[in-house]
């Protein structure tokens, strides 16, 4: 089993890679050694792990401002939560400008264009987190002809490569690079190793963003179900509709957004944001995994007062 994991991605930006050797511009490893918060921080990409250093980061003092080249920051995440997201941080002081292509890093700022315009962000210290590459160079998978796409190595769902007895987990697949993923396609990679039958789900894997306010979805977007003809209805509550939630925050824009999918009358995809929902991500995870109706997720005793308790509402809502 090759599970060799990934490495931050640098691409070819004037300045970067200078940057980086100087110990001025940092990836999500370099900065948990940092000894001295900067009072400009300049982040380079929007996704998850750029938002949840960010998200500590603008805490405790520092001025962060986020360059991200998309049009909205997190990825793939729900478009209404992760626009939610961006004004829970902007209302922190937290700058983005999106849509945004940077050109150079020099040492005191990151230079970017924007409908061909240049500008410039003072910086003390930049992070670099616009992804990760597979690690698959130079381990000798060449020489018994495993395949790899775009760096990453090819696995089906039983995690094994197009070579007899050669599997492969975690970051190296390129599939999903979540910790807990690779768990779980270790277990599936060892038990066929094993000859005992298992495959990866991975349409039921649940995915966290650790920011204030935390984001928990699994499976389907709504734009992702009609990209795929799924014929689905959507419901959107405020989490406001949790006691416990309104008792315990101020920034009360949270929401739970549910995609039911209407053939089958079951749960397809969570998109939580708000107070505990990395923690209670899992539970709607096995609703989607074991597709259970929705009649029967109506009978569920949630205790109360809880966060979680925003679930059964939203389907009751549905």
């Amino acid at each position: 089993m090759i599970a060799t994991g990934s490495m931050p991605v640098v691409p070819p930006i004037t300045g970067l890679k200078e940057g980086v050797a100087s110990g001025y511009v940092m990836t999500n490893k370099e900065v948990l050694d940092l000894t001295e918060l900067p009072k400009n921080l300049v982040v380079i990409g929007g996704g998850v792990i750029g938002l949840e250093l960010t998200s500590y980061f603008s805490s405790v003092g520092v001025n962060v401002t986020v360059i991200e080249m998309l049009d909205k920051i997190a990825g793939p995440t729900e478009k209404e939560i992760s626009a939610i997201l961006q004004k829970s941080l902007e209302r922190k002081g937290v700058k983005f400008n999106l849509g945004c292509k940077v050109t150079a890093v020099e040492k005191d700022g990151v230079v970017y264009e924007k409908d061909g315009k240049s500008e410039k962000v003072p910086a003390d210290k930049v992070l670099l987190s616009i992804g990760r590459r597979a690690v698959s160079a130079g381990i000798g998978l060449e020489n018994i002809g495993v395949n790899i796409e775009r760096g990453a190595i090819v696995t089906d769902d039983k995690m094994q490569t197009n070579v007899a007895n050669v599997y492969a987990a975690g970051d190296v697949n390129g599939k999903i690079m979540l910790a807990h993923t690779a768990y779980r396609e270790s277990e599936v990679a060892i038990n066929n190793m094993l000859g005992k039958k298992d495959i990866m789900r991975y349409n039921v894997i649940p995915s966290v963003i650790y920011t204030n306010p935390e984001v928990g979805s699994v499976g389907e977007t709504e734009e992702s179900a009609k990209a795929k003809g799924l014929d689905v209805k959507c419901v959107s509550i405020p989490m406001t509709y949790s006691g416990r939630y309104v008792a315990e925050n101020t920034d009360l824009d949270g929401v739970c957004k549910l995609v039911i999918n209407n053939k089958t009358n079951t749960l397809i995809g969570a998109h939580i944001i708000g107070s505990y929902a990395g923690e209670f991500i899992v539970a709607v995870s096995a609703m989607v995994d074991l597709e259970v109706d929705i009649e029967n997720i109506k009978k569920l005793v949630f205790p109360h007062p809880t966060v979680c308790e925003i679930v059964r509402e939203a389907i009751f809502q549905a």
